[in-house]
């Protein structure tokens, strides 16, 4: 078991106890010899330093409590900085893992390329060669008129859609017209061939064509 120590303002206030009653017992003795005066003036010396002493020790309990303040504020803005650094740590923390999802996904994608170069890998040198040869080959005015072109594809979509595909649509019913309109020339035609003395008329018709006009 721990022995209680008395704290220090208890001694010191003791010590005065005592000083106060030893300066009485000196005023009692006045009437000593001259012997006794001696050893009252040294008691008086002594107590003195005792004194002096004692205010020493006063002065380094002072300087003991502002040490202690010094050391309370001291603690007080270690536990803030603590405290800052524990969230600097916490952010730290989640940066670190969101940059772990970042590698994570990153790997995923080089995962995947290195399996589309894998795959198109022999497509690519065999088409080297050919894009070397069309890139070459490409005039500026070649580049200019593709772009035109690209920049037509609106209009071009538009007139497809509003103009071209109708009629496209329409001509599974004019298939059968064509069909019947072909019928007829080629029986108009054979009807033709019958007339009489048609040759001799397509034969001077070709003369009078091939004759050179004056």
């Amino acid at each position: 078991m721990a022995i209680p120590l008395p704290r220090p303002g208890a001694v010191v206030g003791l010590t005065r106890s005592a000083l106060d009653q030893a300066l009485g017992s000196a005023a009692a003795f006045a009437a000593v010899p001259a012997r006794a005066f001696a050893v009252l003036d040294e008691v008086e010396t002594l107590l003195r330093r005792i004194n002096g002493v004692v205010d020493r020790i006063e002065a380094t309990l002072d300087r003991t409590d502002r040490v202690l303040d010094d050391a309370d504020a001291a603690v007080r803005e270690v536990a803030v900085i603590s405290a800052a650094a524990t969230g600097a740590i916490e952010t730290a923390t989640g940066v670190a893992t969101a940059a772990a999802s970042v590698v994570d996904e990153a790997d995923r994608v080089a995962g995947t390329a290195a399996e589309l170069l894998g795959a198109y890998e022999p497509a690519l040198r065999r088409a080297a060669p050919m894009t070397t040869r069309f890139v070459e080959q490409l005039s500026p005015e070649e580049v200019t008129a593709a772009i035109r072109l690209v920049d037509e594809l609106p209009k071009l979509k538009e007139h497809l859609t509003s103009d071209v595909l109708p009629i496209l649509a329409t001509l599974d019913r004019v298939g059968p017209d064509l069909h019947d309109l072909l019928a007829v020339t080629r029986d108009l035609k054979l009807a033709v061939a019958g007339i009489p003395g048609l040759g001799m008329l397509r034969r001077r018709g070709e003369r009078l064509t091939d004759e050179p006009v004056d």
